[in-house]
């Protein structure tokens, strides 16, 4: 059987953003070639001397991606690279929930709750595949609990206008038990019920990739930038070089935007060691449990606990994730580690609400990210307190770096940005079209009881690759829903280069259950290694660094 997959072509000649197209072009799904050719045809691209991007942005999570995106629909010539996998760092670590932020209105920011619920809406109805309702409960455990966040959510509600998704109420001790049946009765007084959106992050930042592909840019993971070209006192480009191969690429671009998280100040470092630090890293974890301990699909929210944080209960691909904590951290890794402390507060905390306490043995998976929060120019600011809005900055040579932010304003960032390059590198002005662009997989009422549901359209694909080849229906995992035709897809349809990839971000194996992602991972690197021509070495080397890696998910 035949069907269309994504193929990019690019003219040799400098063309307009009219005539750079991606084209479709019909390939066999048997094709193992057909991953590594769509990677040679944009290195080709990449080693020609004589070519200029416009824009060229470093990084490849939400705010890098969001930022492209923008580029390209306005017709500049866009390129986004990055270092590992799109999305490995914080974009796929986040608490899964598109928010405007009821703590940020408890703080009295108004202005980035309001843009947050803007966003929200969107991004619902550009997505509805990957981004649903979620309904979330506060329980009361005194009197003026109710009406306190009774008053405070229905001015939520009111913020999010036209794009709001339903409204805040109270609820009696019974009808919170009823949506919470898990939780602790004694001295519950009542509860309020308020609405906000959930999402697969990783899964959006696949698709976000997809869609600026279809747009005409380029995006290539695996892609290190190791330096900044300047040219008489202005940053001109980047040099990267290949993790795959060695290879060694100078790419000009008008403008380079730096938006590589927690990693800004090492990029602003290359333009000028002796840059201030902008970043102030604060790590999360989450605690990954089976549904048993929250049942039902309402999620328990704690908007202050003992210590002033917050704590989320969310159900998310029939598992319950739990977090978050927010702890200062002075160093950026590409791996963060969960300290005893955060996983044992998180343990604790949960414990004064659920019904049966959670032990560590009872925990699935703990992941961890860290937030890029904009450091404070004042001192003793503790991390918690540090406003989750988004900053831009422009260097002396040029250089155009991007910090804070969250996954729900990924796309006004991008805007925002784009809107600054425009003026900096003196590109034509054009308006924005992002508010209402369909994000690729996009499919209205998707059934949200099909453990696949998430792929939208793309499940059409995948289905087709099980009918020309039934072999690939074969269950890799039961308990995760995991079948031999994603891991194929993954890799033909969605960039996946390693046994991590496809384990961790296009099927979320790891987070959901670290063991069993452990369990399967030799199978799906013999499927890996098929299909793309690799050796018995590379699957040995493969499950011996997903393994090491997949321990650190698990709770000794």
């Amino acid at each position: 059987m035949f069907t269309c997959l994504y193929k990019y072509l690019f003219k040799r000649k400098k063309p307009t953003h009219d005539k750079e197209k991606i084209y479709l072009v019909c390939l066999e799904y048997n094709d193992p070639s057909y991953m590594q050719l769509n990677r040679e045809s944009i290195l080709k691209q990449l080693d020609e001397p004589d070519h200029e991007w416009d824009i060229l942005v470093i990084g490849g999570g939400a705010t890098g991606l969001g930022t492209a995106l923008e580029a390209v629909t306005r017709g500049y010539k866009t390129i986004l690279l990055e270092q590992d996998d799109f999305a490995k760092g914080t974009s796929s670590r986040s608490t899964k929930l598109i928010h405007g932020g009821v703590r940020y209105l408890a703080q009295g920011n108004i202005s980035l709750v309001m843009e947050a619920l803007r966003e929200r809406g969107r991004l619902k109805r550009n997505a509805p595949h990957l981004v649903k309702d979620q309904s979330f409960v506060i329980p009361c455990y005194n009197w003026w609990c109710v009406p306190f966040y009774t008053i405070g959510l229905t001015l939520y509600d009111l913020m999010a206008g036209k794009l709001g998704i339903g409204r805040s109420v109270p609820l009696s001790k019974q009808k919170t038990l009823q949506s919470l049946p898990s939780i602790k009765s004694d001295k519950l007084r009542g509860g309020v019920r308020y609405h906000d959106c959930q999402f697969d992050d990783s899964r959006l930042a696949i698709n976000l990739c997809q869609t600026l592909l279809e747009q005409g840019g380029v995006a290539i993971n695996y892609m290190k930038v190791t330096g900044l070209i300047k040219e008489e006192g202005r940053i001109a480009g980047a040099v990267a070089e290949d993790m795959e191969t060695g290879q060694g690429y100078f790419l000009s671009a008008k403008v380079v935007i730096n938006a590589t998280g927690v990693f800004v100040d090492q990029i602003l470092k290359m333009e000028d060691p002796e840059a201030r630090e902008v970043v102030k890293p604060s790590q999360g974890i989450h605690l990954v449990l089976d549904e048993r301990f929250l049942k039902g699909k309402e999620a328990l929210m704690i908007p202050k606990t003992s210590d002033g944080r917050v704590l989320f209960a969310v159900p998310w691909h029939n598992r319950v994730v739990v977090g978050t904590t927010d702890v200062e951290k002075q160093l950026a890794e590409l791996e963060p580690h969960a300290e005893q402390e955060e996983v044992e507060y998180i343990i604790e905390t949960a414990g004064r609400y659920f019904d049966v306490p959670p032990v560590k043995s009872d925990v699935l998976s703990v992941f961890t990210g860290l937030r890029p929060l904009a450091a404070p120019s004042g001192t003793g600011k503790k991390t918690k307190e540090i406003s989750r809005g988004h900053k831009i900055l422009v260097s002396d040579g040029g250089l155009i770096t991007i910090i804070g932010g969250k996954w729900t304003t990924y796309r006004k960032m991008g805007e925002d940005v784009i809107d600054v390059a425009v003026g900096k590198a003196n590109l034509p002005e054009r308006k924005s079209i992002t508010r209402d662009l369909r994000i690729h997989g996009y499919r209205q009422g998707v059934n949200l009881q099909n453990p696949h549901y998430w792929y939208g359209s793309d499940q059409d694909q995948i289905e087709s690759l099980e009918e020309a080849d039934p072999a690939l229906e074969e269950v890799l995992s039961e308990k995760l829903n995991i079948r031999k035709s994603q891991i194929i897809w993954a890799i033909r349809g969605e960039f996946a280069r390693t046994l991590e990839d496809c384990l961790a971000r296009r099927t979320r194996a790891l987070q959901l259950d670290a063991r069993e992602s452990i369990r399967i991972a030799p199978g799906v690197a013999g499927i890996m290694a098929a299909e793309l021509g690799y050796d018995q070495n590379w699957e040995l080397m493969q499950v011996e660094a997903f393994t090491k890696l997949a321990e650190n998910y698990l709770l000794n």
